[in-house]
């Protein structure tokens, strides 16, 4: 009979009992009359063996006016890094420092957000939020996943090995993104939504006063790499001491805005169609002008043999007018009449 709450006291919750598992009777030992041994306890083992410590979440989002290219590149970056998490995206007339709160809301301590304008021109955004520091790039020679159309292929949720250039150790702005780098697109150890696999490599390469992000697989046989995708450039513009904003801590002198560069380019187009025209107006004053006559040279005709004088024939009597006949026959009986007369005259 099951017994009666009393009032005001919790009713004691049974244990829960372990399984039983049948003892196994060692080698030697003879087995019991009954047929059954001690029963004994057993407990399944961890199936992780490791604690997920470092708990690095990064939001990826960004603004309203992205292209199809921007979008497919932000879906690539959170396929490849388990630990990202998504947003909606951002309006325009927001500032920058709203990214912290929105940071704060979904339980992330890093961002990447992407920033357009002018619906051609992409800027990304890299911050360790809320306190910083924060690095701002511009993202040129985008390349997607589907549209690099590479034979590579890695794990979905594996972690990645990080590779970096030399140069990101012997200049402290690089050695501050470097260190940026690692704690963004590095997957935590024993992270849920990962693979206890290494069989992809990330690479940034210094080039031309730019980063390149390359993405390649591990080939198991040969340790050979194959490129996956994505692919783009950053161009660094500025290092902030926080996150989207305060003390410039460094800035890019050989950053040249897009603004500027088609400015120039206009430019450029602009004194090659005025050099032609200029070329033209010369060339039309030249054809007007008073030619300037040269005076002859008198050891021109040094070389010139004349020709041999031929003598002058006058006729006197006029030539014959020949019958005009149509009739080839009648011809020749008019040619034959005549040598008749004429050899009759002769005899």
């Amino acid at each position: 009979v099951a017994a009666k709450r009393k009032r005001d006291v919790p009713a004691a919750r049974p244990k829960k009992r372990a399984k039983r598992v049948p003892s196994v009777p060692e080698p030697g030992a003879k087995p019991d009359a009954g047929g059954a041994g001690p029963e004994e306890y057993s407990i399944p083992p961890p199936v992780s063996q490791g604690k997920w410590k470092n708990k690095e979440r990064v939001l990826i989002f960004s603004s309203r006016g992205i292209n199809f290219r921007t979008r497919h590149l932000m879906q690539d970056l959170r396929t490849l890094m388990p630990h990202s998490k998504a947003d909606t995206k951002m309006d325009r007339k927001d500032q920058l420092f709203v990214i912290n709160e929105v940071c704060e809301m979904k339980n992330c301590n890093k961002c990447i957000f992407f920033e357009a304008k002018k619906k051609q021109d992409l800027y990304m955004w890299l911050s360790n939020t809320p306190r910083g520091p924060s690095a701002k790039f511009l993202v040129q020679n985008v390349h997607t996943l589907a549209e690099l159309k590479m034979t590579g292929n890695c794990l979905r949720g594996s972690r990645p090995l990080l590779s970096f250039d030399p140069t990101f150790d012997k200049e402290p702005h690089y050695a501050l993104l470097k260190e940026l780098f690692i704690q963004i697109f590095s997957t935590p150890q024993y992270h849920p939504k990962s693979q206890p696999f290494v069989d992809h490599v990330f690479t940034f390469t210094i080039t031309d006063e730019r980063i390149w992000f390359r993405n390649y697989q591990i080939i198991e046989e040969d340790a050979s790499l194959v490129e996956i995708g994505p692919r783009f450039v950053l161009n660094l513009i500025k290092i902030f001491q926080g996150s989207f904003g305060g003390p410039t801590l460094y800035e890019n002198p050989h950053y040249q805005s897009p603004n500027m560069h088609r400015r120039l380019v206009r430019l450029s187009v602009a004194a090659k169609f005025r050099e032609k025209q200029q070329v033209k107006e010369v060339q039309k004053i030249k054809k007007k002008g008073s030619k300037v006559l040269i005076r002859e040279d008198p050891t021109e005709v040094v070389f010139e043999t004349p020709a041999e004088e031929k003598p002058v024939e006058i006729q006197h009597l006029k030539p014959e007018s020949k019958p005009i006949v149509k009739d080839k026959k009648k011809l020749r009986k008019i040619q034959r009449k005549k040598q008749k007369k004429l050899f009759r005259t002769e005899t």
